[in-house]
């Protein structure tokens, strides 16, 4: 009598990993050195090829959903540090979004999970959202009570998640409650390109220093900047979570505004956001409407520094004394696989002394939402990242990532180092304009 088998069906066929994607794996374990989270557990299910396994798994439908399944891949950074490590060109970022989007559309998560989730993306990629919060961020830094609280210990009590998402937070200047982009900044002397800025939903909230930055600094290259008026979030948050309908809706909203104008290139500061955008092509290409159009904006994508080192910097470059080191955001290093033209940036500033910092290319353990959804693995990367940090004896560390930033300020902090961290756009712009680092002016 032959035993009966069970079949689960773990996965529905809407927006499931590909099988083919799948074959591609050949179980070789080039990935194993790069991932982040193999590194730190040295279990093979924390592994890209460990993690492929379990999706190969639930498509061939012997193991169900939850469980092992869903711990392991919400384990995931999505830093993508696997697919320059492949040498089967295994599209890894592909299987990992689909597989979370059945995680996202079929598990039942716990309330208190649910909840938590469902809180981060009712506001992060919402500029206005977060906007309406920073008056009241600002009492709470500015009037000392974010001290008092810190003191007494309330908040760590009440919540660990909480007590992190407030480390995390970056001072709020009075500057930040009162932006003032302009619609159109001409270009310094002959204009030699025009372009759009995609301002970004954290970016332009909590960094917008940073999108000053590279407005000035495009214009001193003789760039005319055109920032349209009620862009949204790219989608990039969505996407890499596997809210891929959410996700969908954001980059079609974002075609709709950006391709009102006329320009040369769209220019994107912040990693996971350009990342997102060159992705418009293949999250649209079953859209008969928008697949022509995501594949004409992905190509036009370009990142602020990659533009820069493409086109030439022009302009005199002041000193600015410091010692600068850089780490690699995830999705402009791995998912975009620009290394060098930062570096070839930062090395042009009179007065820069270049540190290389150890393990750059290895996650931050920022990751998006990650260190928001997944703490202790988000903490043990931040550990690491400040021990080689430490190493280079830095002024400076540069990212060009917001969530980068706000998570090596957070270990900065911590770890009581006297260390700053900025966008490498805005240590460009200090130098065109001989502004002592780090300075507010």
């Amino acid at each position: 009598m032959e035993e009966e088998t069970t079949t689960f069906r773990a996965f529905d066929e809407i927006d499931r990993p590909s099988p083919d994607l799948v074959k591609d794996c050949v179980h070789c374990g080039f990935c194993l050195s790069a991932c982040p989270t193999y590194l730190e557990t040295g279990n093979e299910l924390d592994s890209p090829r460990g993690r492929i396994y379990l999706m190969k798994s639930a498509l061939e439908g012997k193991i169900p959903m939850g469980g092992s399944l869903v711990k392991h891949l919400d384990m995931c950074l999505g830093c993508i540090a696997c697919e320059p490590a492949c040498p089967s060109g295994v599209q890894y970022s592909r299987l990992i979004e689909s597989a979370r989007s059945q995680i996202e559309r079929r598990y039942e998560r716990p309330f208190s999970e649910k909840l938590h989730r469902s809180l981060i993306f009712s506001i992060f990629p919402y500029s206005r959202r977060l906007r309406l919060l920073l008056p009241l961020l600002y009492f709470y830094q500015a009037s000392g009570f974010k001290h008092l609280i810190h003191k007494s210990g309330i908040v760590r009590k009440l919540s660990k998640t909480l007590s992190k998402m407030d480390d995390m937070l970056p001072t709020i200047r009075s500057s930040a409650l009162f932006p003032s982009m302009p619609n159109v900044v001409p270009a310094k002397g002959k204009k030699r390109n025009r372009v759009a800025l995609l301002t970004g939903c954290v970016q332009s909230v909590l960094f917008p220093e940073t999108n000053e930055a590279t407005v000035r600094v495009l214009s001193e290259n003789g760039c005319e900047v055109v920032v349209p008026r009620n862009q949204g979030c790219c989608g990039a948050l969505s996407l890499h979570s596997g809210r891929l309908s959410e996700a969908r809706d954001f980059a079609r909203a974002n075609i709709n505004i950006f391709e009102r104008f006329d320009h040369d290139a769209i220019i994107v500061n912040s990693a996971g956001c350009g990342s997102a955008m060159k992705e418009y092509r293949e999250l649209l290409k079953e859209d008969e409407s928008y697949a022509e159009r995501a594949d004409r904006l992905s190509n036009k994508t370009k990142d602020v520094m990659e533009f820069l080192d493409e086109i030439g910097l022009q302009g005199e470059l002041k000193e600015v004394k410091c010692r600068v080191t850089y780490q690699d955001a995830c999705h402009i290093a791995q998912a975009q696989r620009i290394k060098s033209q930062p570096r070839n940036i930062i090395r042009k500033i009179p007065g820069v002394e270049f540190i290389e910092l150890p393990e750059s290319e290895l996650c931050c353990g920022s990751a998006g939402i990650y260190n928001m959804v997944e703490p202790e693995m988000s903490g043990r990367l931040l550990d690491r990242k400040i021990r080689n940090l430490k190493e280079t004896d830095a002024d400076l560390l540069v990212a060009g990532n917001p969530g980068c930033l706000l998570q090596i300020q957070m270990g900065i902090k911590q770890n009581g180092l006297n260390v700053k961290t900025a966008h490498p756009i805005e240590l460009l712009d200090w130098a065109y304009r001989a502004v002592r680092t780090g300075s507010d002016s």
